[in-house]
């Protein structure tokens, strides 16, 4: 451990590839604690795509643009709700994006 403590501020982090990261300007999965500086960090929800799939969003609107399908049975990590809207990932690889909730269901068990 440095004098600074178990993290240190080492100078502007490199850019992220959009949709690639759970990591917005406000919030990243805790997974990324220490390799990205964020206000919060949140503990991933587990949530089931719905029978008929899901489209995953560019942002929070029926507008946006679509970055994928998230086949039924997928498991996406929810870090995030907002109205209508789940932000999260498939995995901490990505893809990241926005799901309607009403898509989603709670793990059984």
């Amino acid at each position: 451990m440095s004098a600074h403590g178990p993290y240190a501020l080492s100078g502007p982090q490199p850019k992220i590839e959009h949709g690639k990261l759970p990591l917005r300007g406000d919030l990243a999965h805790i997974a990324l604690a220490g390799r990205y500086f964020v206000p919060h960090y949140a503990v991933p929800q587990p949530r089931i795509v719905m029978p008929g799939g899901a489209p995953l969003m560019d942002a929070p609107q029926e507008d946006a643009a679509e970055l994928c399908t998230l086949m039924e049975g997928d498991s996406f990590e929810v870090l995030d709700v907002t109205g209508n809207w789940a932000w999260g990932c498939l995995s901490l690889e990505g893809p990241v994006g926005y799901v309607h909730v009403d898509r989603l269901e709670a793990l059984n068990g």
